[in-house]
């Protein structure tokens, strides 16, 4: 009788136990003391910790460079990058670690390109650049430093699009940044609404579109982490991960 209803009504889809079908995390700020992020050792060892638990077996940590408030550079995030992986080892936690950055796009930026400095990325000679823009305000200058990355050798992946509040009415605008070769990176969360409903919806779209090449849970937090375990129950999720992802390639 119950596998006659199950088939009448449709099994529930059931919810995830974990990350390990993703393998790769491209999108976090565990380094101690460089963002809004971890803020010393002890709080991004406890991160790590559960990034591990929750099924992540290496991750890329990202932190935020901005010209007027985050100054990190690629000497002083490979240094904590080395201090995290000691304690890591130390500390006996298996979760291969690296680094590239978070670059917000401001005239900062432009300087950096147009001076042909060192920009970190990740993904080996694919050399995929993290890319960020102010959530409500789009940059006049977007295009001019997508083309101009992409002339300097860099693969362009746009950081939570469905967050830009700039893109929301507007998702075909939004789509056209991919005829450019922009590739989209999603946060994890945004799809069990943790950040607004409008953001999982426009996350929803893009899924649907097939619009996503990355995942990313841009954890700054236990709080983060604690949302993920239950992102792991939505079935949009699941179809998340139905489309050919990049993060097991890295």
């Amino acid at each position: 009788m119950w596998n006659s209803l199950r088939q009448l009504f449709g099994r529930k889809e059931e919810s995830l136990s974990s990350y390990a079908t993703l393998e790769v995390d491209m999108h976090s700020h565990l380094l101690p003391g460089l963002d809004d992020g971890a803020a010393n050792l002890d709080d991004s060892l406890l991160l790590l910790k559960e990034l591990q638990r929750l099924g992540f077996r290496k991750l890329c940590m990202t932190p935020h460079i901005m010209g007027d408030f985050y100054k990190n550079t690629p000497e002083s995030i490979r240094e904590k990058l080395h201090l995290l992986q000691a304690a890591a080892t130390e500390h006996e936690i298996e979760v291969e670690l690296s680094c590239a950055a978070e670059y917000y796009l401001d005239e900062w930026f432009v300087e950096k390109l147009e001076e042909g400095q060192e920009l970190l990325t990740f993904g080996g000679e694919r050399r995929y650049l993290l890319l960020e823009t102010s959530y409500m305000n789009e940059p006049a200058f977007l295009q001019q430093a997508i083309f101009g990355l992409q002339a300097a050798g860099y693969t362009v992946v746009l950081a939570h699009p469905e967050r830009y509040t700039y893109f929301y009415g507007r998702l075909d605008n939004l789509m056209a940044l991919r005829e450019l070769g922009v590739l989209f990176q999603l946060n994890t969360n945004s799809l069990s609404g943790y950040y607004s409903k409008t953001a999982q919806e426009v996350a929803k779209h893009l899924i649907q579109r097939k619009a996503v090449e990355f995942l990313g849970t841009d954890t700054h937090s236990m709080r983060h982490t604690r949302a993920l375990e239950r992102t792991l129950a939505e079935p949009l999720l699941n179809q998340a991960l139905q489309l050919p992802l990049l993060n097991p390639t890295l």
